[in-house]
């Protein structure tokens, strides 16, 4: 059935963290809110990240949280500053929801969950007046400017006075970030950065023996760095996990963006790992020589040297040509500084998130797109790219923020705003 043409203060398109915080923000300034979603339901891709235990945000200094940023922290700094992580947990607390701080300095829900605060969050926009469409595809612009969408096999109109986009990257297609928002916005002439993985898995050519023995396995309390970086950029510690076409996990996460410039530049990259990342060179130098060249074989050596056991040693013989093993120096240097060769990042439907997007200088201060006033865009739809740990979701709700009360003051003090009624928006 075609709904028809009906007008709205703020349409938001996108249901997920950026879309629900500029609803958010739009109602709590008395904007008539409609939010457009193309699932049946909202927040899929949040309830999925809830599903390992949510993590909110991340509780350290303003300074070390924004350098996660990288190339992106310049524009996103004033909108962090106005939502930082505090105002996060403090919109948490308003739900009935209490946050704690785990040792690694992540935010969590108290119960870990996620569905709990969408759940109170979908009521009290609701409360507020928010309509949520569901099923409802954006397709762009019609020649009269209006927003259409494909809804129940036809084409339905809507005109709002603003416009908030946050449709999300294009990991993940099947919650609901399927990137195609790229060929509208494209069209309109709008500066689009090629989307990429970001925090994604990337590929190594295992033997058959180690894949077939060593796939799924977690490399723990190791640190790494990506060849390449500048002496000043000390190696990450953490933990990530073999997989059958070659790392993914936390640590690789944090080094992603370095990693796949690197490929992107040279073809490959390399990994650095540093197996024993509490012990000095030169200590691991001394315990592998007293073994050598006794009876003791080289695993034993190993593991009373280095406490170097299972996947460690297994990865060094992997990557260590035979000779190596005879050289206690030579075989220190390379539990300090293994190089593991990445050959492609993995594809962009399993990252966990994407990189690129909206050019940020295709928006202004509010994140409203230059060619097209009125329209606002939010998440990860703009080119910005961080680490998980709390990262990712922080500056989706700062970006919401900043857009969803950007549109609802512009749609307010459009001529007659209040005198508009509300839009009926049933079938």
């Amino acid at each position: 059935m075609n709904i028809g043409t009906q007008q709205i203060d703020v349409a938001i398109v996108g249901g997920g963290p950026a879309g629900l915080m500029a609803a958010e923000a739009a109602s709590a300034l008395g904007a008539r809110v409609v939010v457009f979603d193309a699932m049946p339901s909202v927040g899929r891709k949040f309830l999925l990240a809830g599903k390992g235990g949510l993590n909110l945000t991340h509780d350290e200094a303003l300074p070390a949280f924004l350098a996660r940023y990288e190339a992106g922290q310049g524009r996103l700094r004033p909108l962090i500053k106005e939502y930082p992580p505090s105002a996060l947990r403090a919109f948490a607390a308003e739900l009935g929801i209490e946050t704690f701080v785990g040792t690694s300095g992540r935010v969590f829900p108290r119960d870990m969950k996620s569905a709990p605060l969408l759940r109170r969050w979908l009521q009290r926009l609701r409360a507020r007046g928010v309509v949520l469409l569901m099923r409802h595809r954006w397709l762009g612009w019609n020649a009269a400017g209006a927003l259409t969408f494909e809804h129940a096999g036809e084409v339905v109109t809507f005109t709002a006075t603003t416009t908030v986009l946050a449709m999300g990257g294009g990991s993940w297609p099947q919650l609901g970030s399927d990137a195609a928002w790229v060929a509208p916005l494209a069209a309109a002439g709008i500066a689009i950065t090629p989307l990429v993985p970001a925090n994604c898995g990337f590929e190594c050519r295992w033997s058959d023996f180690f894949r077939e023995h060593y796939a799924g396995t977690p490399l723990k309390s190791v640190a790494a760095r990506c060849a390449g970086d500048d002496a000043q950029t000390a190696p990450r510690r953490g933990e990530f996990v073999i997989t059958d076409t070659g790392v993914e996990g936390s640590l690789i996460y944090a080094l992603a963006s370095r990693l796949r410039r690197a490929i992107e530049t040279q073809g490959h990259a390399d990994l650095l790992l540093d197996l024993a990342p509490a012990v000095p060179l030169e200590a691991l130098q001394r315990a592998l020589a007293i073994g050598a060249g006794g009876k003791r074989t080289v695993a034993e050596q190993l593991r009373r040297g280095a406490a170097i056991t299972g996947v460690k040693s297994a990865l060094l013989r992997e990557v260590l040509p035979r000779a190596s093993f005879d050289n206690p120096m030579v075989l220190a240097a390379a539990i300090k500084s293994l190089p593991v060769r990445l050959n492609a990042p993995r594809p962009l439907a399993e990252a966990i998130s994407t990189a690129g997007g909206v050019a940020l200088n295709e928006v202004d201060q509010n994140l409203m797109i230059k060619r097209r006033p009125g329209v606002y865009c939010a998440g990860e739809m703009l080119d910005w790219e961080a680490p998980t740990g709390g990262y990712l979701l922080s500056a989706c709700f700062a970006t919401g923020a900043r857009a969803g009360r950007a549109a609802a003051t512009q749609a307010l003090a459009a001529p007659a705003a209040s005198d508009k009624t509300p839009p009926n928006l049933a079938p």
